[in-house]
């Protein structure tokens, strides 16, 4: 059977799933007030101060015909610019080239941002309305990830407000006592050979184009 065919357990757990908006609701309690009011338009100091501090971003995105992408976004802290309080803008620093999430933007011109600080459980979220721009004199100024990138993520702010920290603090994203060792996991060269399915393609191989693809990383 055609793996895009077989059953899962989604399949049978998405017969009784909730219906509707309104029966989602009754499940819950109403949120609190404070989770209501701070959610703003536009970028306070304190919120400015928080993406200075940011070193991830990550970049949620749709295409359109509705297929969700979830992308992550790295620097030097700071290395997303705030062009006025309700813009930032992201550097396109090189990858893997599939062009997803700008893809996605184009196609919708809608985007999500989350962004992290090493060490700290407070993240930022903020949605809104996105384009890409290759304006030189924009990407004159995003130099954070080690010279202009060819492209820049423009997000104009819908909304903005600060996470709940339980998800971090009950992750323990920040305690290294707490993380699984190094070797309870897969590598990435042994995942990535699991998905690409090539018999004559090696674990040195690909361990040797990583470390290219890191070296080289700014070409």
């Amino acid at each position: 059977m055609r793996p895009d065919l077989a059953t899962s357990a989604f399949d049978s757990l998405r017969l009784d799933a909730v219906p509707d908006r309104e029966t989602l609701r009754r499940t819950y309690a109403m949120p609190g007030d404070a989770a209501v009011r701070k959610q703003m338009t536009e970028l306070t100091d304190q919120t400015r101060q928080l993406i200075a501090c940011s070193s991830l971003v990550f970049i949620a995105s749709t295409d359109a015909d509705g297929n969700h992408d979830v992308s992550p976004r790295g620097g030097p802290a700071g290395f997303v610019s705030v062009l006025d309080s309700r813009t930032v803008a992201i550097p396109d620093a090189t990858g893997n080239k599939r062009l997803d999430t700008l893809q996605n933007v184009i196609a919708t011109g809608r985007a999500g941002l989350l962004f992290v600080i090493p060490g700290r459980a407070t993240t930022l979220r903020v949605n809104g309305r996105a384009c890409v721009s290759t304006r030189p004199d924009l990407l004159s100024q995003l130099t954070a990830v080690g010279k202009p990138p060819a492209s820049a993520l423009v997000v104009g702010i819908d909304e903005v407000y600060p996470h709940c920290p339980k998800s971090f603090l009950r992750g323990s994203v920040w305690k290294p006592e707490e993380w699984p060792a190094a070797d309870a996991q897969p590598t990435s060269a042994e995942v990535t050979l699991a998905q690409l399915r090539m018999p004559d393609l090696t674990i040195a191989e690909i361990e040797q184009t990583e470390a290219d693809a890191l070296k080289y990383r700014y070409e």
